[in-house]
């Protein structure tokens, strides 16, 4: 059903696993929760470091699509101007 929201009264993606891309180093995976003022706040969320040379990007997401995600942090907010690209992890390829 396009367009549906599951939980009547909150944003779109709510519930979602998404992948929020930074303007720095950081891509996040993470359930979003709500976006405001204050930024996008996602639940338990998976970090990568770009500059970290052990794994690329794409590795970590081809291994997050495989295996689910890695939690290490329970709730980021991530400010607005930091946030780069925010899509459901469904629409990233593998």
């Amino acid at each position: 059903m396009n367009g549906h929201v599951f939980h009547p009264g909150h944003q779109a993606l709510h519930g979602i696993t998404v992948v929020l891309d930074t303007t720095g180093p950081v891509t996040y995976v993470g359930r979003f929760d709500t976006q405001d003022e204050s930024g996008v706040h996602l639940l338990d969320v998976a970090v990568h470091d770009r500059s970290d040379p052990a794994a690329s990007r794409e590795e970590f997401l081809r291994r997050t699509l495989k295996f689910g995600v890695l939690v290490t942090r329970k709730h980021v907010v991530v400010l607005p101007g930091d946030v780069a690209t925010l899509v459901p992890l469904s629409t990233v390829g593998g």
